[in-house]
């Protein structure tokens, strides 16, 4: 009785998939398949009892329905191939090789089948090259339908991928079938896979016999890639695909260089745009992996091909193209490595470039003169020995016709073909300057470029001025006199009276540049010049003699942070810049708030340059800060007499240019010298410590937290930008009392200057102060003194101001609070007096700042910040603004916002 019902449950699965198949093969259903696999992947059936159940239907004499049975199988042995045994797949592999001898019907399915055995890890040794065989010799390919094709090819990458070393062993047998595969092929879908496959038997180094020639032909056919994606390509095949994908087909290997060097040639030479530059970049490429051995017979052909597009295209790609195309060639010719006896041939084509190009340069029309200078310049640029050779031959004639021409835009043409030789040079050593190219030239190169720097043309001074950076920049070229020379020609390009900007500009860069490989020349030629100018300028200005005076005072500014380049320069020019604000500060003179921002301004951008090397840093900012403190200090004492200066240096302008040298003078500083500035200024604000100040003598402490003057409570924009840009891991000593006083003045009675000053002091050591209890005590005082303040009449702005800033530096950095403070900030939204203020705070809150708050002042930003703000925000302003009564305003009101930001 057991046994009995043990056999009907198995007799029961089996009849459930003869159901399933025959719902398959006869009714056409496709749905049974899927089911079918998932049995099988399940363990309901064997890959063995779906092929018993399909007995009849693989042996049935009608095509049709034969097809329909393998196409069954290979449905579920593509899902299913991994659960194979060895023996299962030998069985299979045997079953599918001899149903491709079946009806054409029958194969596509068969395809199929062996595409999913291909993928087996059970696959034995041997079979992958028996399936191969088969398909070579009994399935004609290419009358296949598409995806029929596709999956041959598919087959074939299976095969290459998981038995490589067995592929080898067909020898050419297997490229021989490949190319009668391929031969033919239309589908871009199919090309794609085709062209792969070729590139593998190459650059994997598989046999290709006597057949290099037949492959060759059966992808370059396709050469150059015509093909337009139809509209909406649910394939997304793109021309670029088949062309990247051809190319390096046909640059893989040396090999093809015999048949395809005379194609490109061909194309190249036609009249189709795409085709020349398909046919160029793909000479770019093949020079990668070609020799002299390859190119020999072609140089002359390829180079008159590349020369005639140059002269003659109207195409700016082309001629790109034709250069990079000419400059691998170069590079490619003298990458190899010459035998004794070996024909030079770099020598030979260089002189063929020389002899097409240099009589181009001597025609007084000059009408080919730049494609000659292109074409000369590209050979030159390949390598050391190809840019020595050109160089050499060229320059003196360069130089000749220089001073043949006497109007000054062609001597401009000239010289800007110069420099491109001399910026070529730069690629290059020589460990003997002797056998610099440039070192025979170097007297009457200088002697030229001085000429260009004196011609009444701007644009050839400003060729001029590149041109002596460059030879500057290259080692032995300029003599002491020379220097001495090109410093005096900067000087006087800086001070040009005419309108000439760009030469000023470029004349200041350039001494920028220089002064970093010349220190030197530029403290004893230039530096001299500059002081006697700056103290000029000081006379100049307290005269008020006009302001063709005053621009050189500030050109003088502007040259000497031009050349802080250089340390040692750096230690001449900080002093004079901070002596001439002394000394205005001890004269009586007419000083405006444009010139102490001016030279702010100089003093920042010296600071900035400093950036780069430490000690130079620090020198600045130890030298720097504190006597900018002292000025500051000194102007905010009240006094019987005191100097124009004084009263300038404590306008909201000139507190923010010096809060600018300040901030910038200690981003960079490192956490040990940041600490021991801060134990100096901290308690200078604090406790009155003048201590470390410059000419500490003051007439009266300075106590701008305490009583002190108005003018004292400004300088806390001073302290702000140091304390805010200062390294997060450094230590603020006293900082509870220092947060304290921050908050008494953002709410107190000065001058919205100085509240601002001292809120965004807060705010941003508030946003670098770590987790913990201290920060959650500075947050409760500052959230109950906002509340404090927004109910007083009296500091109801200050409050408001508070709110906002302390709101903005704890949404940067993600703090919990910042959902409450912005919900608080929502509500003043109807306020009658604060709501216009509340509406455009939103925008400052999303802002970058440049004073506090930035990540290059160390701020604790996190990324996305505004995405997240927006998005926990945005509902909640929303539903606000449709609750709103009908009467209340919708549209942006103007308001006075500027004392907050």
């Amino acid at each position: 009785m057991a046994a009995a019902t043990g056999l009907e449950e198995a007799v029961a699965p089996m009849g459930a998939l003869c159901g399933l198949v025959q719902d398959f093969v006869m009714g056409q259903q496709e749905g049974p398949a899927d089911q079918v696999a998932a049995d099988v992947k399940s363990g309901g059936y064997t890959v063995l009892q779906v092929v018993e159940a399909l007995g009849s239907s693989l042996e049935n004499a009608e095509p049709r329905t034969r097809a329909r049975g393998a196409q069954l199988l290979s449905q579920v042995l593509l899902q299913c191939h991994s659960l194979l045994s060895e023996k299962e797949v030998v069985h299979l592999i045997l079953f599918y090789e001899n149903r491709l001898k079946d009806h054409h019907l029958v194969v596509p399915s068969v395809l199929q089948g062996l595409r999913a055995l291909s993928m087996s890890v059970a696959l034995p040794p041997g079979l992958a090259v028996s399936v191969l065989k088969a398909i070579f010799q009994e399935v004609h390919v290419q009358s296949l339908l598409q995806v029929d094709r596709h999956t041959v090819f598919s087959i074939i990458t299976n095969f290459m991928r998981s038995r490589e070393e067995e592929l080898k062993g067909l020898g050419a047998d297997f490229t021989f079938g490949f190319i009668q595969v391929m031969d033919g092929e239309k589908d871009p879908r199919n090309l794609l896979l085709a062209f792969r496959i070729v590139h593998d038997l190459i650059s994997k180094d598989y046999s290709l016999g006597p057949f290099v020639e037949e492959l060759f032909e059966v992808t370059s056919c396709y050469f150059p890639i015509d093909f337009t994606p139809p509209p909406n390509d649910p394939y997304g095949i793109q021309r670029e695909d088949l062309i990247l994908s051809l190319r390096a087909v046909l640059a893989s290997t040396p090999r093809f260089a015999e048949f395809l060097l005379p194609l490109l040639i061909e194309k190249v030479d036609s009249e189709i745009l795409s085709a020349k530059l398909d046919s160029l970049q793909t000479l770019n490429a093949c020079c990668a992996v070609y020799g002299q051995k390859e190119l020999k017979d072609f140089l002359p052909s390829l180079w008159a091909s590349i020369r005639r597009e140059v002269f003659q295209t109207a195409s700016e790609r082309v001629e790109a193209e034709g250069l990079a195309a000419l400059h691998s060639l170069t590079a490619c010719l003298s990458c190899s490595v010459l035998r004794a006896d070996a024909e030079d041939l770099l020598g030979s084509f260089l002189s063929n470039i020389l002899q097409d190009c240099r009589h181009h340069l001597c025609e007084p029309d000059m009408k080919l003169v730049w494609p000659s200078a292109k074409l000369l310049q590209a050979a030159a640029g390949a390598s050391a020995r190809a840019c020595e050779h050109l160089t050499s031959n060229v320059l003196p004639l360069l130089l000749e016709q220089f001073h043949k021409h006497s109007q000054s835009n062609q001597r401009r043409t000239i010289l800007e073909m110069i420099l491109g030789f001399l910026k070529l040079q730069q690629k290059w050593s020589y460990e003997d300057r002797d056998e610099r190219p440039l070192s025979s030239f170097k007297d009457q190169l200088c002697s030229l470029v001085f000429m260009a720097l004196t011609d009444p043309s701007t644009q050839l001074q400003l060729v001029g001025i590149r041109t002596l950076t460059v030879l500057g920049a290259q080692p032995g070229l300029l003599s002491a006199e020379d220097l001495e020379l090109a410093v005096g020609h900067l000087y006087r390009l800086t001070f040009l009276e005419e309108d000439s900007q760009s030469c000023r500009v470029a004349a200041l860069e350039a001494s920028g540049t220089l002064a970093t490989l010349y220190p030197g020349a530029f403290s004893r030629h230039l530096l001299p010049k500059l002081a006697e100018e700056l103290h000029k300028g000081e006379s100049d200005v307290a005269r008020a003699d006009g302001p063709t005076k005053c621009s050189r005072h500030f050109r003088c500014l502007q040259a000497l942070s031009a050349v802080s380049t250089h340390p040692s320069i750096v230690k001449e020019t900080l002093p004079l810049l901070l002596q001439h604000l002394c000394q205005a500060n001890k004269g009586n003179m007419v000083t405006e708030s444009s010139e102490v921002v001016a030279v702010c301004q100089s003093l920042q951008q010296v600071a900035e340059k400093c950036q780069q090397d430490p000690e130079s840093y620090w020198y600045f900012h130890k030298t720097a800060v504190p006597c900018l403190f002292a000025l500051a200090v000194q102007a905010s004492m009240p006094e019987k007499e005191s100097s124009v200066l004084r009263k300038v240096l404590l306008e909201d302008e000139v507190l923010a240019a010096l809060a600018s040298v300040i901030g910038t003078a200690t981003t960079h500083l490192s956490p040990e010298l940041a600490a021991q500035s801060v134990t100096c200024i901290v308690p200078l604000f604090l406790d009155g410590n003048t201590s470390f100040l410059p000419e500490n003598s003051f007439p009266d402490q300075f106590q701008p937290f305490q009583d002190g003057s108005s003018g004292q409570r400004r300088l806390v924009a001073l302290l702000t930008a140091f304390v805010c840009s200062l390294p997060r891991n450094v230590e603020i000593p006293q900082l509870n009392r220092l947060m304290r006083e921050l908050l008494k003045q953002s709410c107190g009675h000065s001058c919205p200057f100085s509240s601002t000053a001292a809120t965004k002091c807060f705010a941003g050591l508030l946003n670098k102060q770590p987790p913990g209890q201290q920060l959650e005590e500075f947050l409760q005082l500052a959230v109950g003194t906002v509340e404090a303040g927004l109910a007083s009449e009296s500091s109801r702005d200050q409050a408001f101001t508070l709110l906002l800033w302390v709101t903005k530096a704890l949404v940067l950095r993600y703090h919990p609070l910042s959902a409450c403070l912005t919900t608080r900030l929502m509500g003043l939204l109807s306020d009658p007096e604060l709501g216009c203020a509340a509406a455009d705070g939103f925008s400052l809150l999303m802002s970058d700042c440049t004073d506090v708050l930035t990540r290059a002042g160390h701020a604790d930003v996190r990324i996305m910040f505004r995405q997240r703000f927006f998005t926990d925000n945005v509902p909640a302003l929303v539903q606000g603004f449709h609750a709103a009564p009908q009467g209340f305003p919708r549209e942006p009101q103007t308001c006075c916002f500027g004392k907050i930001s």
